[in-house]
């Protein structure tokens, strides 16, 4: 079968405890690098997941098909927002985070059982930029991009 597939890799200055709070457990925290977006969850095999809008509308919903903190987790995603989104049905998002010397080397691997999908196309232009904010708040303390979709600077 055809898949499409996004896969990122970053390295973070941090512990696994760390980023696993970051991507779970700590809602504040978490809205500061997802442009006030927030998931919640129980964090463990079988919950049900869902990630939230700051205007309370379901952007996406799941389930955790695996969570063996701090080291990995899978979470089978569905599109809830934008229909033609949705009608692709369930794609799947695995982060799995090692330990490497003083730093977590973060993998997110997010695929879909179907070639040219345009779900994995949209995530594949925003975990960049949540990823992004993510490392620099765990490391700086404060976010790289303030808004998903900044304006241009003119020249």
């Amino acid at each position: 079968m055809d898949r499409s597939t996004f896969l990122y890799v970053t390295y973070i200055r941090t512990t696994a405890e760390k980023l696993w709070s970051a991507l779970t457990e700590d809602t504040e925290f978490m809205k500061q690098y997802w442009f006030g977006v927030h998931c919640e969850s129980e964090w463990t095999a079988g919950a049900a997941w869902k990630m939230v809008h700051p205007d309370g509308r379901i952007l996406d919903a799941g389930e955790i098909v695996e969570a063996e903190a701090p080291k990995r987790l899978v979470i089978r995603w569905r599109h809830q927002d934008k229909p033609e989104l949705k009608a692709e049905g369930e794609s799947l998002c695995t982060m799995e985070l090692e330990e490497v010397g003083g730093a977590v080397k973060l993998t997110i691997t997010h695929t879909m059982e179907r070639e040219g999908s345009k779900l994995i196309g949209a995530v594949s232009g925003g975990w960049p930029k949540i990823m992004s904010n993510l490392k620099s708040m765990l490391e700086g303390g404060a976010a790289v991009l303030p808004e998903p979709y900044p304006a241009k600077a003119h020249a």
